[in-house]
C-alpha cells in the first residue's frame, strides 16, 4: 500500500489536492489513516505532501501552491549565489492582481512582491531545482529588483549582491539596460556599476 501510496504522490511531484487525491482513490478515512501514520502531512487547507527525504525542500510546495509565482529577490540572489546569507522567507514575484490571503499560510514562509502586471514576465526563466521545474527572474532583472528595492535590502548583502554580478560571466548589460528602462532604474544603474567598475 505505501508504494502504491507514493507512486501516485510521485505523479504530481509529492503535492496533492484533495481534488486529486479523491481522483485516485484516496478517500477521507484512507487519508486520515496516512496523516495518522505520518506518511502524509497537511501543508494547507486542501492540500497534502507525502513525507520522504524530498518533502523537506520547499521548492515542491511553492511550485503547486504558487505555480504562478517568480522567485525574486534575496531568494533569487541565494540561486545565483550572490549572497551568503540564506533567505528567511522564500521571495516571490506576484502579479498584483493577486489576492493577498493566498500567502498567509505557516509553511513554507512566503514574501510576496505585487508586481505590476506588464513587468511581471520580464526576466523570467525556467530553472530546476530539487527536481522540480521552477520560475525564477534572471540575474540581469534580479540586479536591478534589487536597485529598485536597495532601501529595503540590507547593505551589505546589496554591495556583495553587486560584486558577484560585475564577476559574473554570465550577466547580460544588454539585458540589464532593457530591465533597468522597464523598472525605471537606468540611473541607479548607471551611478552604483560605474561606482564597482
Amino acid at each position: 500500500m505505501e508504494k502504491k501510496i507514493k507512486k501516485i504522490f510521485e505523479k504530481y511531484d509529492g503535492v496533492m489536492r484533495t481534488s486529486q487525491l479523491i481522483e485516485n482513490g484516496i478517500y477521507y478515512r484512507n487519508l486520515k489513516q496516512l496523516v495518522d501514520n505520518g506518511e502524509v502531512e497537511q501543508i494547507r487547507r486542501g492540500y497534502y505532501q507525502y513525507i520522504d527525504e524530498n518533502s523537506f525542500s520547499d521548492i515542491p510546495l511553492i511550485a503547486k501552491l504558487f505555480p504562478d509565482s517568480i522567485i525574486c529577490m534575496e531568494s533569487a540572489l541565494d540561486y545565483y549565489g550572490y549572497t551568503e546569507r540564506t533567505p528567511s522567507a522564500w521571495h516571490i514575484a506576484v502579479d498584483n492582481k493577486s489576492a493577498r490571503t493566498r500567502f498567509k499560510i505557516d509553511y513554507p514562509l512566503i514574501k510576496p512582491h505585487f508586481i505590476a502586471t506588464n513587468r511581471l514576465l520580464a526576466g523570467a526563466v525556467k530553472v530546476e531545482i530539487d527536481g522540480v521545474e521552477i520560475s525564477i527572474y534572471d540575474r540581469d532583472r534580479t540586479i536591478c529588483d534589487c536597485l529598485l528595492h536597495r532601501k529595503k535590502i540590507d547593505a551589505e548583502v546589496f554591495n556583495f549582491a553587486i560584486q558577484h554580478y560585475l564577476r559574473d560571466d554570465k550577466k547580460d548589460r544588454a539585458r540589464l539596460a532593457e530591465y533597468a528602462k522597464l523598472l525605471r532604474v537606468e540611473k541607479k544603474v548607471r551611478e552604483v556599476l560605474a561606482t564597482w567598475l
